[in-house]
């Protein structure tokens, strides 16, 4: 064979392993990304991640606790020493999934009641009275006000809506300085 073809033939080899080492080497790169991509993904949540919510409301320990995060509502409320009797079991979806930093508001039974403590329970010390959702009979049980005065707290509400902080109360005929300074700790929006 003459000099040169051995010489072309020598050229073909060479150049047929560096394809093929460039082409092994490319395919290996590309599942070893494939590989750690996956690995680390966050669509991959384990068990053992853990997240933290806040409970609050009708619950006999509020507060917040850190749970798994494929917990649900109900668990949450039971790392917070479950329901209390006066809660408004369909105020929350209990069977809803965590997430990170997630509140969960468990409502009362009474709507005209908003307790200041988790714990407390309907006419108990530190439950106060709602000036947006209770009633004139509800409204009456506070320091001071009469039916007269609980007929145009409920007629301003018709009139002009919810009240937006606790000292619109004073917008109410008869309702000064001294007789808010009364209602002031025993009220709620």
């Amino acid at each position: 064979m003459p000099m040169y073809k051995k010489s072309l033939m020598a050229l073909i080899i060479v150049i047929g392993v560096i394809s093929l080492g460039i082409f092994y080497g490319y395919t290996t790169e590309n599942s070893t990304e494939q590989t750690t991509t996956t690995a680390s993904s966050p669509a991959s949540t384990g068990d053992n991640q853990e997240i933290t919510v806040y409970v609050s409301g009708e619950v006999n320990t509020p507060g917040v606790v850190t749970l798994h995060a494929n917990q649900r509502v109900a668990d949450a409320i039971k790392a917070c020493g479950n329901l209390t009797s006066q809660a408004d079991k369909t105020s929350v979806n209990l069977a809803a999934k965590l997430t990170d930093g997630m509140e969960i508001k468990v409502a009362s039974q009474d709507p005209t009641k908003v307790s200041s403590k988790g714990t407390a329970t309907a006419g108990a010390p530190g439950d106060k009275v709602s000036i947006n959702k209770a009633d004139e009979k509800a409204l009456v049980a506070l320091p001071g006000v009469g039916p007269a005065m609980a007929k145009r707290i409920v007629e301003y509400r018709k009139e002009h809506g919810d009240f937006q902080n606790l000292e619109d109360l004073k917008k109410i005929k008869g309702i000064g300085k001294a007789k808010y300074a009364k209602l002031q700790d025993k009220i709620a929006l």
